[in-house]
């Protein structure tokens, strides 16, 4: 599976909420919250919804004939998680319903430049994602790696079948910057989807990931980015 190549700079603000997975990932959401998420989704025409794997029933359902994506998240926020639990985690996730599965690589095998254990971690999981027809990204958690690491981490994510790569959760500092995406995209190279998450919240901010080789764009702040309103929203 190959991920779409990115525009230059989109000229419309369909254009720009085809990037965007529009996200709550927040513990304390409620039904209600999920609801009003895919409502607004479905609303603004973005890419996909990012719920917690609780919710992926209810945002399934909710899109439903809306053409928005229902996507998730797999050992998350840490990475800590043994990889057979990720797997229990990404297939029932996919069964589900969810179209996409973002994972959290396990960051201390990346500091470790353990590429060999990213390989099997990863692999496990994009295995079960891909049995279902759904696509893999894979969090790297940028601000707690050497570009060194980065690089590693992105290489492990092609050579085990991830379908995109990915900067942050959002939870664990830090954030997407431009140098780093371009780092991804890089190492990568054209055909991997990288999507950058944590701290965009802007239109100008999302932009500039774009411009910098991001296909994605992982934020709560969705509406504000298309709309040129302000935003209050944390991830």
């Amino acid at each position: 599976m190959t991920a779409t190549s990115p525009l230059a700079e989109p000229n419309a603000t369909d254009d720009l909420a085809r990037y965007i997975d529009h996200t709550l990932l927040a513990p304390e959401a409620s039904r209600a919250d999920i609801l009003r998420l895919c409502k607004e989704a479905a609303e603004h025409h973005f890419k996909s919804v990012c719920v917690n794997p609780v919710w992926v029933e209810t945002a399934k359902k909710a899109l439903l004939g809306t053409g928005v994506l229902t996507c998730t998240v797999v050992g998350f926020p840490l990475g800590t998680h043994n990889t057979d639990v990720k797997v229990f985690e990404a297939r029932g996730a996919t069964m589900d319903g969810a179209e996409e599965v973002d994972m959290v690589i396990n960051i201390a095998s990346a500091r470790a430049l353990d590429k060999d254990a990213l390989v099997s971690d990863i692999s496990a999981v994009a295995e079960v994602v891909h049995a279902e027809d759904s696509l893999l990204k894979v969090i790297i958690e940028t601000s707690l790696l050497s570009d060194a690491e980065k690089i590693l981490a992105c290489e492990a994510a092609v050579e085990a079948g991830a379908d995109f790569v990915k900067t942050s959760t959002g939870f664990n500092g830090g954030g997407a910057t431009a140098s780093d995406v371009a780092l991804m995209r890089q190492t990568v190279g054209p055909d991997l989807g990288v999507k950058a998450s944590g701290g965009v919240r802007t239109r100008e901010k999302a932009l500039e990931m774009i411009a910098a080789g991001a296909t994605r764009i992982g934020t709560s702040s969705g509406i504000a980015i298309v709309t040129g309103g302000a935003s209050t929203a944390s991830y």
